[in-house]
């Protein structure tokens, strides 16, 4: 396997010139502003309920070397774009369900994501944080679960303390929570979709709880998708990156450059680094795989090297990917990280002319949209 084809990349990069870039910043790379990452997209393309069936979402599918290679698909025809010896790796990360929305005594709504606890302990994002007052304590989902607030800590986030009404408070969570959906899908607190939620909002492949959101390009995936994959001789690598609250932060800094991504756990087993090492090629579903991989790439073998731990790995214009060949990913908001790592790939330029081409197309955006498949 050659698993830099940094000679192909550096052909297919469309150079951004003009306004927005100033100076040069690190290995000749010019100092970008955040806002040339912007574009407009109307209301009606974002997704707000998933397909009926997963893998009948859409697929635009272009190529990193041929700008010529454009064509509409359907996610279920994925496997006619591989070949016998890849790899197809996906992140079996489960996503916590671990949203609650609940009243306070004088009936006013808070909401509350449950990022990690122990014990009773918490640390959330809570709305409205401003107005509750240390000591009040909010009755969650009909009082399954009691929240006591401590106080504001950094980053946005808020202290308080869990205690479930009756039973193990993890029991609990998983019982009567809610899927952490991303602020643009709008649900009623008594719309009866929120159910369904729970199951579409996670992968069928999801297999180790950590998550605070979905990996979403996994979500285009059907077990006989997989299993079609695996009869071509496709190889499906398990990864693991437990996506954090980052995922939800927009890009703030004026430059690119100056944005500093949130630590998230990872894993790639031995098994697995094995596998991919002997790939042929080697796709991604979804950046969150994709930075796991990179995270594992040793510089001087050029190989992956398993390991676990905590990787805030940017990948950006001037740092692509050097090991992963092509990614299946959704369609991303503007001027985020998500968006920033594709441009990586194809360059910001044709990355914005792809994504205009969605948006015309009729596309669906986001996390319950349709996808693109990047080949090498």
């Amino acid at each position: 396997m050659q698993p830099v084809h940094r000679e192909q990349r550096e052909q297919c990069v469309v150079e951004i010139e003009g306004p927005g870039f100033h100076g040069v910043g690190d290995d000749s790379w010019p100092v970008v502003k955040r806002e040339l990452f912007h574009y407009e997209l109307p209301q009606e393309r974002i997704a707000a309920i998933p397909l009926e069936q997963r893998d009948a979402a859409r697929m635009l599918v272009c190529s990193r070397t041929d700008p010529e290679i454009v064509k509409h698909r359907h996610v279920r025809d994925l496997g006619q774009f591989l070949q016998s010896g890849d790899a197809m790796v996906v992140n079996d990360t489960r996503v916590r369900p671990w949203r609650l929305v609940g009243q306070r005594a004088t009936g006013a709504r808070v909401e509350c994501l449950v990022l990690e606890h122990d014990g009773c302990a918490a640390r959330t994002l809570l709305r409205p944080a401003k107005k509750l007052r240390a000591g009040e304590v909010v009755a969650m989902e009909g009082g399954a679960v009691l929240l006591t607030f401590v106080g504001r800590g950094e980053g946005g986030h808020s202290e308080v303390e869990l205690r479930a009404a009756d039973g193990d408070l993890d029991q609990v969570l998983e019982l009567v929570g809610r899927a952490p959906l991303p602020p643009y899908v709008k649900r009623a607190d008594d719309d009866e979709r929120n159910a369904a939620d729970r199951e579409r909002y996670q992968t069928v492949f999801a297999a180790k709880p950590g998550a605070v959101a979905a990996p979403t390009a996994g979500l285009h995936l059907t077990d006989a998708l997989l299993d079609d994959l695996r009869g071509r001789q496709v190889d499906v690598v398990s990864v693991t990156l437990h996506v954090g609250e980052g995922t939800f932060a927009s890009l703030e800094a004026e430059t690119i450059e100056a944005h500093v991504m949130h630590p998230e756990r990872y894993e790639l087993a031995p098994d697995a680094a094995d596998r991919l090492n002997a790939a042929s090629r080697v796709f991604c579903v979804g950046t969150t795989s994709t930075r796991v991989v990179e995270s594992c790439l040793d510089p001087v073998t050029e190989e992956l090297a398993a390991g676990t731990g905590e990787t805030s790995l940017y990948l950006h214009p001037g740092n692509e990917p050097r090991f992963v060949d092509g990614l299946l990913t959704n369609f991303h908001l503007p001027e985020s990280t998500l968006l920033l790592l594709v441009c990586s790939i194809l360059g910001r330029e044709r990355t914005l002319a792809l994504y205009d081409l969605a948006i015309h197309e009729g596309y669906r955006f986001f996390s319950y949209g349709d996808a693109m498949l990047i080949l090498p």
